[in-house]
């Protein structure tokens, strides 16, 4: 975990010396980061994910919010701190299940908005007794459909790049609901 990433400090103002403005539990984190995979030949892939210009992505820090390998990596460091992580599959979306491909009636499944009919690769949402779940299309009968319950990014070695944008204190609603609220974040 600390040794599958190397750090890059761009940052050593005087007010980040502050505990306020370290990486701990019960922080909000805003950062903006850039994600490609791993390929087997040890070449990344293009980008697959980043935030968009000036829409960083904020988290509650020591909740699991995020990927606990890069929650790790954050742990500590300082607004305006870059660093480079490669995680492996255990250490960000695990490893693919196959058992987490099941069959499922169509009925059951609820497709975004805009989205008229199922394909193959194609997302949908299905409510299981623990809420609702994303799962990626693999087949689709007349009554059935084959899904699959992996994030389309488990088994998948993954390289993040992360700048640290900004740090703060959770309120105590944070904390009690385990995410951020506001800007940022879920609006109840």
């Amino acid at each position: 975990m600390a040794e599958s990433y190397k750090q890059q400090e761009s940052s050593e103002s005087p007010e980040s010396e502050n505990p306020e403005n370290i990486i701990a539990k019960n922080k909000v984190v805003a950062f903006n980061y850039r994600l490609s995979e791993v390929l087997p030949d040890g070449e990344h892939s293009d980008w697959l994910e980043h935030t968009k210009e000036g829409e960083p992505l904020y988290y509650l820090h020591g909740f699991h919010n995020v990927v606990v390998g890069l929650e790790q990596a954050l742990e500590g460091k300082k607004q305006g701190d870059k660093i480079e992580i490669t995680l492996k599959p255990e250490e960000a979306y695990g490893l693919r299940n196959p058992e987490a491909i099941q069959r499922v009636p169509i009925k059951h499944l609820q497709l975004p908005i805009g989205v008229k009919a199922l394909r193959v690769g194609g997302l949908a949402r299905v409510r299981s007794d623990k809420g609702w779940h994303n799962v990626i299309i693999l087949k689709s009968g007349k009554f059935h459909a084959d899904v699959d319950f992996n994030h389309p990014l488990a088994g998948r070695t993954l390289h993040y790049e992360v700048e640290v944008i900004a740090i703060r204190d959770a309120s105590e609603e944070e904390i009690a609901h385990g995410h951020v609220h506001g800007p940022g974040g879920h609006q109840h």
